[in-house]
């Protein structure tokens, strides 16, 4: 029997021409006659002892060729693909082929697959990133918060200071304008000046309780909500009280409430020190990530299926709208602030969806050629610590996955991929940037 015949009709999409081996064929339809006639009833026979010839001459042979050429094709395609080496992103497109004398029944199936990848360099990238470096002073900031967080608030009849907790009132206005974001009432502030835009928690010291005053604040550059980044806002602060954090002795005593009876205080920034180099390693890892898929994209050519880029523009459209359904807000009235029709939204994101194809592919391919796979010991820590996130038995956490296992193991090869390139790249360490500001608004205020 001849094997499966491959034309590429573009870097993405073949066209299989298979053959089915007339044996097969044959068996297949003999299986579908028995399945199928053991619901024929018929005069003089038992159920599923009707001869073919007077099944066929009653019901036809139209419903044992369907059954069995879907048997061998079900067998037959994958069969192709495996002696190929293809690997298919869709279902493929059957066709039955005319027959021609001297020649086997063949089937034509077109099908989108994952592109032939010639991978450039892609060790020993040079990557720069945040230090995860901790230092004494940052162990003392950690141990100081929690003698914050576990400290009384006490009021006090002065004005305000730096650090004090008063709780304010405040509307922010632009040119006379409220905004999204810019009001609260009865919200105790912790008044720190890195953590607010310049001029607001330094407007507020100096205030006493039942004093009403207006402040300016200017949100910088660089600000995260573009409508306001740049602007001087002007805001009514009234201040109801004051207060201040009594804190806790730092003691052994104290460093039993977080590590046990046999904590002492040296224990317990040593428990500190080790969490903080957790995340500072956690967060140059993200950082990391980011840097080297950046440049893995910009170093490689890829011909991306189509399909793939569809479905994550759908992805990424959907997600889209969700996040405002759930924010309560209105498609049509989110074009309408951004100032573009859907089809330039939606352009936009087909192009972040063809980068997210294109370094999935990438990361695939690399994988692939280091043999990094997912064990079942990795599967088993992935499903313990999904298990230990949700408060769920492991056997609930498998019945919630379900069909979606092969998600799970994709996202392990993943991550083991994307830490394998990391570990095997050029990390520079950068400097520290300056700590960020947050807004006075309500929903960033601390």
């Amino acid at each position: 029997m001849t094997a499966a015949t491959v034309k590429r009709l573009d870097p993405t999409q073949v066209e299989l021409e298979i053959p089915i081996d007339p044996n097969d064929l044959a068996n297949e339809q003999e299986r579908a006659f028995r399945e199928l006639s053991k619901n024929v009833r018929m005069p003089g026979f038992r159920p599923g002892k009707v001869p073919r010839k007077l099944f066929e001459a009653q019901y036809g042979s139209a419903q044992i060729q369907e059954r069995a050429m879907e048997a061998v094709v079900g067998k037959a395609y994958p069969k192709a693909l495996e002696e190929n080496d293809l690997d298919p992103v869709d279902s493929p497109q059957m066709e039955l082929l005319p027959e021609e004398e001297g020649q086997p029944v063949r089937v034509r199936a077109t099908v989108a697959v994952r592109p032939q990848i010639e991978l450039g360099t892609y060790k020993g990238i040079e990557l720069e990133g945040p230090s995860a470096a901790v230092s004494d002073t940052d162990v003392e900031n950690a141990l100081n918060e929690l003698r914050k967080d576990s400290g009384t608030l006490l009021p006090v009849e002065r004005p305000v200071a730096l650090g004090d907790v008063p709780t304010i009132d405040y509307e922010g206005k632009i040119d006379g304008v409220p905004f999204d974001g810019g009001k609260a009432e009865n919200q105790p502030t912790e008044i720190l000046e890195e953590r607010f835009i310049p001029g607001f928690a330094s407007g507020i010291v100096g205030m006493s309780a039942g004093e009403t005053k207006d402040i300016e604040a200017h949100f910088p550059e660089d600000y995260s909500n573009t409508e306001l980044a740049g602007k001087t806002a002007v805001f009514t602060i009234t201040v109801h009280e004051n207060k201040v954090t009594e804190l806790p002795e730092l003691d052994d005593e104290f460093a039993k409430r977080f590590r046990g009876e046999d904590a002492t205080v040296a224990s317990l920034r040593d428990d500190l020190r080790a969490r903080l180099e957790e995340n500072a390693r956690a967060r140059q890892r993200r950082a990391l990530s980011g840097v080297l898929m950046e440049k893995l994209i910009a170093a490689h050519e890829v011909a991306l299926p189509a399909v793939m880029v569809d479905r994550e523009t759908e992805n990424l459209t959907n997600e889209s709208k969700g996040y405002l359904e759930r924010a309560g807000l209105d498609w049509n009235a989110y074009l309408e602030k951004q100032g573009k029709t859907e089809e330039e939204v939606l352009a936009g994101y087909r192009a972040d969806a063809e980068q997210r194809v294109k370094g999935s592919l990438l990361v695939e391919a690399i994988a692939k050629a280091e043999n990094i796979v997912a064990t079942n010991a990795d599967v088993d820590a992935e499903i313990a610590q999904l298990s230990q996130q949700y408060g769920r038995p492991r056997e609930d956490i498998l019945r919630m996955l379900q069909s979606n296992i092969g998600a799970l193991v994709d996202g392990i090869v993943r991550t083991k991929t994307l830490e394998f390139l990391i570990d095997n790249a050029k990390v520079v360490e950068a400097a520290p940037a300056a700590p960020a500001t947050e807004a006075a608004t309500a929903n960033e205020n601390p």
